[in-house]
């Protein structure tokens, strides 16, 4: 599936209070720590867009997504807060499994938060934003083999009381309301807080009444404190707390139109933009549509500082997730297959960081870190077994996109008369009071859950130099070195026997086995009479076999060791213009990839897929004429992949394969033009060429990795009385992405809804 995608942003007006701009059309640098201390953006030899916490306000970016309308390079697709992804040139990664390293990872104040389903956080109250493109892994470690977004939040100021208030309104019943005050209690003790309200409501009509799909309610709340006991000492707290609810995701099936489950009558059509008829299963023990997710951290920032040319820098942070959302997978109103995801993670990170700077000439950054982490990933799905007959049988056309009523589908003679149809295939005659005994065994609810569960730990060391060769050439060299232990295990539960799997098999099976088979599914209440000597029929699976025991949990360890590093080399043309040249190997850890058992009751497979290994070269030129107002930042860049790690879906689960070689480049470009005081003209254009370069999926375009993206925008501010109107016309459009690695092509289509039986 893909899509082309084209929006006007904004196109209204605005009103905004005193300029957060230079004044007289100058252009102001702004100090970022890309690179674990602090220069002038100019001055990285990496690709990097960063902004103010202001200019963020100012461009009225509200979310993650909106941040990646004004960078290039950067896509995020946002279905929830608990199910985003981040794509950063072309790579990116979006499984929420608990054993996984991230390949783009958000951090806060250099705390990282690596798993997907707690990555996606609200931007309030910040200092600046930090989008550092390129491998990531020597300064920032595992999860940013191909870069990182770093959220700097503001901090308490010992300056005195400040406070402030703004509040925002627009279509879909979109809300933002911010509030920010800070306390300095005395010279060494600072606190400040700042709460967050954001809600909209759905932009996908429910064609079945009730709310629309999309839409969301979000509360997040920060509170910080500061002490400094001396002038060389600097200690933080920062506590974090969000809670998300969401009203379901629009996800809509491009088969089948939507329809009045009761009646059949098409309510709408294909169109992933217009309405859709979802809802959860009856009786689906993980609630209606929607989402509920909670995320806290608690961070200790420590600086020390030795002597003017040297400091200590300790990061200590606790992170956690729980999330719980319900889908209706099948994006249809029947209830085919409804899906939940329950979601729970922990993690301690720690980095001792030593920053040593004797002069103009030297600098060197360097450190060890811990991380520990935990978590699951609890997927419980409900599976209506005449819907899936008639999906397999042809029965739901997919060449029609009209359905009939689930009345039609699920009659007793339609379905014995399928099953005699499947067998008839088969080669083998049933009868029909058997088949009818059978189809009136169907379950309707039939229930499964599949479980991943992660522990590990693991500690790397680090270091990053830079030398100053002349006066206009610096070289750069860093490496990182890290060991993790990971426990990784599975579990995979029935509620009850899936009759539908057991005839599927049976009729593999040799003809006295299949005939006691068949015979054994047509008692009543075949799904749930208990396995005993009487009745030797084990728990099937329909989409995934049970582990041993109905739900034991099997585990198996890794140990992966290995090194990241990079080289580059920064030229001032002039004192305003800086080219670059970078190369870095990047390291995403080996991770077990677990399938559930090929039998019923059978051992779970581990299989090792290898480390994913980088080679990245890149060019950049950064350009400033501050007088006239104007920026610019180019670059070209060239990934090579070995042992690309990629998603495959095998019925209802998802697990990791080796894809072989995989390579993407690009350019991109970002500027702008301050004409006059307040007013300024801006745009950013990506060009990514992602692709599969051998295997199955040889010539496929990565997932979500459009070619082309460009934003132009142009900020006015008309003075008002008390303050100012601002206008922000601003456009956005995207060549068209896949959603998926094999790009909807049905020959890929890997592993079958209904899983196979030995």
């Amino acid at each position: 599936m893909r899509a082309w995608t084209a929006m006007l942003l904004a196109g209204g007006c605005a009103l905004a209070g005193p300029a957060f701009a230079a004044d007289d059309g100058v252009v102001e640098e702004l100090v970022v720590t890309a690179q674990r201390r602090a220069q002038d953006a100019i001055e990285v030899p990496a690709a990097l867009t960063a902004y103010s916490g202001e200019t963020l306000i100012r461009l009225r970016v509200a979310d993650m997504h909106d941040l990646a309308t004004f960078t290039p390079g950067l896509v995020v697709q946002d279905k929830s807060a608990a199910d985003s992804r981040f794509v950063m040139r072309g790579i990116g990664s979006d499984d929420g499994s608990s054993y996984q390293e991230a390949r783009v990872s958000v951090f806060q104040d250099g705390a990282p938060m690596s798993k997907s389903r707690g990555a996606y956080v609200e931007l309030f109250d910040l200092e600046r934003v930090e989008v550092s493109r390129g491998p990531q892994t020597t300064l920032y470690g595992r999860s940013a083999l191909i870069g990182a977004i770093n959220l700097v939040q503001r901090k308490p100021s010992f300056d005195g009381p400040d406070w402030s208030v703004r509040s925002e309104a627009g279509t879909y019943g979109s809300v933002l309301t911010e509030a920010a005050g800070n306390i300095a209690v005395s010279d060494a003790f600072a606190m400040r807080g700042a709460v967050r309200y954001r809600k909209r409501d759905g932009m996908v009509d429910n064609l079945l009444g009730g709310d629309d799909f999309g839409g969301f309610e979000t509360l997040a709340g920060r509170l910080s404190f500061a002490w400094r006991p001396t002038d060389a000492l600097d200690a933080e707290l920062i506590l974090n707390r969000q809670h998300d609810d969401g009203l379901g995701q629009p996800y809509k099936s491009r088969t089948f139109n939507p329809s009045d489950p009761v009646t059949g009558a098409r309510l709408g059509d294909l169109d992933i933009r217009r309405g859709a008829a979802l809802s959860a299963a009856p009786g689906f023990a993980g609630g209606p549509l929607g989402l509920d997710r909670d995320v806290s951290s608690a961070t200790v920032l420590i600086n020390w500082r030795l002597n003017p040319a040297t400091s200590l820098n300790l990061t200590s942070a606790y992170r956690s997730f729980d999330s719980h959302q319900v889908l209706d997978f099948d994006g249809t109103a029947l209830p085919l297959l409804t899906v939940g995801d329950d979601a729970r993670g922990e993690q301690q990170s720690h980095e001792l960081r030593l920053n040593y700077e004797p002069g103009d000439h030297f600098a060197f950054v360097g450190g060890v870190s811990l991380i520990r982490d935990t978590g699951h990933q609890i997927t419980p799905y409900q599976i209506d077994e005449r819907l899936v007959l008639a999906l397999l049988t042809g029965a739901m056309d997919r060449r029609n996109p009209d359905l009939q009523p689930m009345a039609y589908y699920t009659a007793p003679a339609l379905q014995a008369q399928l099953l005699r149809g499947v067998a008839g295939a088969s080669g083998v005659t049933v009868s029909a009071a058997q088949a009818s005994a059978i189809a009136a065994n169907l379950n309707g609810s039939h229930r499964e859950t599949y479980g991943d569960y992660s522990r590990s730990q693991g500690a790397d060391i680090y270091g990053d130099a830079t030398w100053r060769a002349t006066e206009a050439l610096e070289l750069s060299a860093g490496l990182r070195y890290g060991y993790s232990e990971k426990r990784s295990g599975l579990s995979s539960t029935l509620d009850s026997r899936s009759v539908l799997a057991g005839f599927l098999g049976a009729l593999r099976q040799p003809a006295a086995t299949r005939a006691g088979l068949l015979a054994a599914l047509s008692a009543p209440s075949a799904a749930t009479i208990p396995t005993s000597a009487s009745y030797p029929v084990p728990y099937f699976g329909l989409s995934a076999q049970p582990t041993a025991n109905n739900g034991d949990r099997n585990s198996a360890e890794l140990t992966d060791r290995g090194g990241a590093w990079r080289l580059s080399a920064r030229y001032t043309l002039a004192p305003q213009t800086s080219l670059y040249a970078v190369y870095a190997r990047g390291r995403r850890p080996e991770v077990l990839s677990a399938t559930t058992p090929a039998a019923p009751g059978g051992a779970v497979r581990f299989t090792p897929v290898a480390a994913e290994i980088v080679d990245a070269f890149e060019v950049g030129l950064k350009w400033r004429s501050p007088e006239h107002g104007l920026t610019f930042d180019g670059a070209l860049y060239a990934y090579d992949y070995s042992h690309f790690q990629t998603m495959i879906l095998q019925g209802t689960q998802v697990t990791i394969s080796d894809a072989g070689e995989a390579r993407s480049h690009g350019l991109e470009m970002q500027g702008s033009w301050r004409f006059a005081d307040r007013q300024e003209l801006f745009a950013t254009y990506a060009w990514t060429h992602a692709r599969f370069q051998d295997g199955l999926y040889r010539g496929n375009h990565l997932a979500l990795s459009p070619d082309h993206a460009l934003t132009v925008g142009l900020d006015l501010h008309v003075a008002a009385p008390g303050g100012s109107i601002q206008f922000l016309p601003t456009y956005a459009v995207v060549s068209e992405a896949y959603f998926t690695d094999d790009n909807g092509k049905p020959e890929l289509a890997t592993g079958r809804f209904v899983a196979p039986l030995s």
